[in-house]
Parts: structure tokens; C-alpha cells; sequence
């Protein structure tokens, strides 16, 4: 056998072992060393499966609760996260599961969560987005760190706080008016809340952000839609890089068509809005978000400029918002309304309020902040039924989190909906809808404070559009129970389920009875 024969078939055989000491290194090595580490600490879990991890169990744990029929109660922690419910109560309050190889620890001591995101140490970054995630979110607010999240945060403080805000309220009232209207006649008759506050929160978000109305932007909100839905259908599938790389799946190739097109969308609707200014239509790009994103993208100062990118991907933030249950007003609105159609003595008073305080006219901001018992309301729903069951972030580098030292490369999931459902932490009547546990301020609920309650986040990643979304539940809900007593339809099945937010997996279906208050 000649040298060269010998040389073509050395090479394949040692790019082929380089590739599969790699392979074992990632996936087998890697895996058990860092369980090995953290089991030496005392942190346990469900053990490490070659590839997989424990995405399987995950899966079947998960249909499995979905299946089950649920009684009208509140204690919905085991029924939306079966797998953390689980092992929490097995392995304890901080535990390790693998989420294929990646390893996942779950912090539920509330000192330790409260450290983590407030992150002072800057170990602790967001978790990048998974491919599909990427193509929803792309490379937004939520997502980029740096200077380039300092300055679209203060974008987006900017759009969404102070006299801006204010401006914001006409257009919520007016979505609110139109969604009443369809309301009119129907009293008597059964009416599904949870999709008729996805159409208003999809209007509010186009008229607030972006001075249009949803029909305008139907096309991308339904790309949104099918994006998420590829997303949430992959959350729990395992990938192998090297053969995602060579090879890629259809609901990749579709996700990437989709986010394409979304561009196009966008793009098209700025275009609209610069050729108004141009033609002298216009004496500015507007006041709206998407006005401050085309000044900020037309910036003559270089630094301050947003790219292509950075503007396509922060119009998909705000109309993502108005997707079905795919952000937190939607949630809030629907599960508020759950619980007043359930508890008549709270809707009374929250009636009662809102007549003292606005009559039969609309509501307006001075008015809005003095709402305390609807505000008790919406704080008692976002422990009972908060739109986000958990955050997830990563260990940038090894650090040292109480008495644990961290390795790098591994991600921290923080389940509050297992902190807003302790017993330990809330007492014995964890599970009863008690919208007194918040008289005054959310510290006072609990001896743990900010870091067993934080619906909206917590630390300088705190939800930039919190107090928009609080503004617009308590529109949107002073002006129906102007009009109407809520009750729950004797046809409802109670089925929470968590598909990136919280969402009733069979609707929420309510009856009106009119007040004969027409204002």
C-alpha cells in the first residue's frame, strides 16, 4: 500500500476520532463532571441520560398533568410544572435536571434567587435564545447586554414611562370601547375572554406603539403566532450540533422563512412612516415606539444609532405583545376576570371603587394610581396566576452563589411560581385568593419581600413595560365592571397550561349581566 493511499485514509480516520472524542467530551464527560460537582455540594437530581437528559421524562410528566381533569382551585403549581413540582419536593428546594446536555439548576430559596437577579456581580446574564427562540425574539431588549441593552432600555423607558404613558391612555380606552361594543346584546350569553383580550391587547399595542391599528399588522401578528407555536413544540427536544449543522429540520427552515417575511412586514410599515416626513406629510417620525426607533434609527450620531436589525427586532418585541397569551396583559386580563367571576365579594368592591372614583365616565391617570383595591387584586392574580412561571439565566463564569461555588456554562432556573405557591413562605391559605396579603406595598405580603413575589422580574432586568401593562388591566377592567357583573360559565374547565405564558388550555368562558350603564 503506497504512502499516499495510506495518507487518504489516515486523515478521514483521524478527523473522525478528533470528532468523536469531541462528541463523547460534550456529551458524556462534561455532563458528569459537573454533576459530580455539584452533588458534592449537596445539590441532587434526577441523573444525567446520554443525550437526552432528562427531556424525556420532562415530556411525558408534562402531557401527563395536561391529561388529568383539575378541580376549580388554585393550587395550579403541580398541574403547569409537574417535573419542578416533583423534584423539588423530592430533591429539595435547589436541584440539578439536564435539559438535554445542558444542566439546569433550580433555585427556589428565595435569598439565592433574590442574588442571582440582581446580579451584582455581572455573572449572571440572560440566557442566549435557542435557535428557535432567536427567530422569534431575535437579538431584542430582552436578549443583547452592554451598552446596546443600556441604550434600548433607555429607548424603551422612555416610551413606556411618565408623560408618554399618559398619552398611551385614549388609545387603550378607545381598544377597550371597540371590544365593548362587540359586547352589546350578548349579555345572557356565554363570551370566551381569553381570545377577546387577544384581539384588545393586540390593538392596544399596534395604536400605542405603532399609530396603526391591528388590522395593519394582522399579517405579522399571525407569524408570530406560527413561529411560537414551532417554538413551544421544540422546547423539550434534544439537539445535537454537529447534526444540526449539516442537516436542518423543517420547522428550522420554516422559522427562518417566517422571520424573513416578518422583515419584510415591518420594513414596509417604516418605510410608510419615512416616506410621510419626506413628502411633507409629516413634520416627524411621531412620539410613538415605533416614531422613537426611526428617529434612533435615522441618529446622525453614529453611536447612538440603531442598525436594521435592532429595529425589525424591537417592532417584533412590541407586536409580539399582541399575540394570544404571548404577553402579560393578555394573561393578567384573563385570569383577573377569572377570579372576579368567581369571587363576587371582590368584584363588588372593586366596583364599588371604581364607581367612587371615576362614575360613569372613563378612566383617566389621576384617577388610575388611586385604584388600591383593584390594584390588590391584579398583585394577589400575578401570585395566583402570573403571565411567567419562571426565569432562566446562565453562570457566565465560576462564581460563588451562597455556599455554592458555580462551574460556568450551566443554566439557573428560577421557578416563582414555586415561591408564589409556598406555603413556607405565604401560610397555610397559600392557595386561597386572599387579594388582602397586599394592603399597601408587595414587601409587606411577606417576610421574604422582593425575592419570593416578582411577577415583572426583578433587579435591572425588571419588565420595562410593568407599569403599562398594570395601566391597561386597570382600564381595561374598571370600564367592564362599569357595565357588567361577571360570572363564570357553568361550562368552564379549569386547564392552565404554560406555553412560554400562562394561558387556559380550554378558554375562559364568562356571562354578562348588564347594569344598564352605558357611559
Amino acid at each position: 500500500m503506497s504512502a499516499l493511499v495510506k495518507l487518504v485514509i489516515l486523515v478521514p480516520c483521524c478527523f473522525f476520532l478528533v470528532a468523536l472524542i469531541k462528541f463523547l467530551y460534550d456529551y458524556l464527560w462534561t455532563p458528569l463532571r459537573v454533576q459530580h460537582l455539584l452533588n458534592s455540594q449537596g445539590i441532587k437530581g434526577p441523573p444525567y441520560r446520554f443525550i437526552h437528559g432528562n427531556n424525556k421524562e420532562v415530556d411525558k410528566m408534562k402531557r401527563e398533568a395536561l391529561g388529568k381533569p383539575m378541580g376549580l382551585a388554585h393550587d395550579i403549581f403541580p398541574k403547569v410544572q409537574p417535573h419542578l413540582h416533583s423534584w423539588i419536593n423530592r430533591y429539595g428546594k435547589n436541584y440539578l435536571y439536564w435539559n438535554g446536555v445542558r444542566a439546569q439548576l433550580v433555585i427556589s430559596e428565595p435569598e439565592l434567587v433574590k442574588e442571582v437577579l440582581k446580579n451584582s456581580e455581572k455573572a449572571y446574564p440572560k440566557k442566549k435564545p435557542s435557535i428557535f427562540a432567536s427567530k422569534l425574539v431575535g437579538n431584542r431588549l430582552v436578549s443583547v447586554e452592554g451598552e446596546k441593552w443600556a441604550r434600548q432600555r433607555k429607548l424603551a423607558n422612555y416610551a413606556f414611562h411618565g408623560e408618554s404613558l399618559k398619552n398611551m391612555t385614549p388609545a387603550v380606552i378607545a381598544s377597550v370601547e371597540t371590544m365593548l361594543e362587540k359586547w352589546k346584546g350578548r349579555e345572557g350569553k356565554e363570551i370566551e375572554v381569553f381570545q377577546e383580550f387577544r384581539l384588545l391587547t393586540s390593538e392596544v399595542i399596534s395604536r400605542t406603539a405603532f399609530g396603526s391599528s391591528y388590522l395593519e399588522g394582522e399579517k405579522i401578528f399571525d407569524m408570530l403566532n406560527k413561529l411560537l407555536i414551532i417554538l413551544s413544540r421544540n422546547m423539550f427536544k434534544t439537539r445535537t450540533t454537529f447534526i444540526h449543522k449539516l442537516w436542518k429540520s423543517t420547522d428550522l427552515l420554516e422559522s427562518e422563512e417566517l422571520a424573513k417575511e416578518i422583515q419584510d412586514c415591518v420594513m414596509k410599515i417604516v418605510k410608510k412612516r419615512e416616506e410621510k416626513v419626506m413628502n411633507g406629510e409629516a413634520d416627524s417620525f411621531g412620539n410613538d415606539f415605533l416614531g422613537l426607533l426611526v428617529h434612533a434609527y435615522h441618529d446622525s450620531d453614529e453611536e447612538n444609532r440603531l442598525s436594521m436589525e435592532d429595529l425589525v427586532d424591537e417592532c417584533k418585541t412590541f407586536y409580539l405583545a399582541g399575540l394570544s397569551g404571548q404577553e402579560t396583559v393578555n394573561s393578567l386580563l384573563a385570569w383577573t376576570v377569572f377570579l372576579l367571576a368567581i369571587h363576587g365579594d371582590w368584584q363588588e368592591k372593586a366596583r364599588r371603587e371604581v364607581i367612587k372614583i371615576f362614575g360613569n365616565q372613563n378612566p383617566y391617570p389621576e384617577g388610575i394610581d388611586k385604584l388600591k383595591t383593584m390594584t390588590m387584586i391584579i398583585n394577589e392574580t400575578l401570585r395566583l396566576y402570573g403571565p411567567f412561571s419562571l426565569f432562566l439565566g446562565e453562570v457566565e463564569r465560576k462564581v460563588q452563589l451562597g455556599k455554592l461555588v458555580l462551574p460556568a456554562n450551566i443554566d439557573l432556573l428560577h421557578p416563582h411560581m414555586a415561591l408564589q405557591h409556598d406555603p413556607h413562605l405565604w401560610g397555610d391559605d397559600v392557595h386561597l385568593f386572599k387579594p388582602e396579603r397586599f394592603p399597601e406595598w408587595i414587601a409587606r405580603a411577606t417576610k421574604y419581600n422582593s425575592a419570593a413575589y416578582f411577577p415583572f422580574g426583578l433587579g435591572p432586568r425588571s419588565c420595562v413595560g410593568m407599569t403599562f401593562a398594570t395601566t391597561e388591566t386597570k382600564i381595561a377592567l374598571s370600564m367592564i365592571l362599569q357595565r357588567y357583573t361577571i360570572t363564570l360559565s357553568p361550562l368552564y374547565v379549569h386547564s392552565p397550561m404554560s406555553i412560554i405564558t400562562l394561558q387556559p388550555k380550554c378558554g375562559i368562558q364568562i356571562m354578562l349581566e348588564s347594569l344598564h350603564n352605558d357611559a
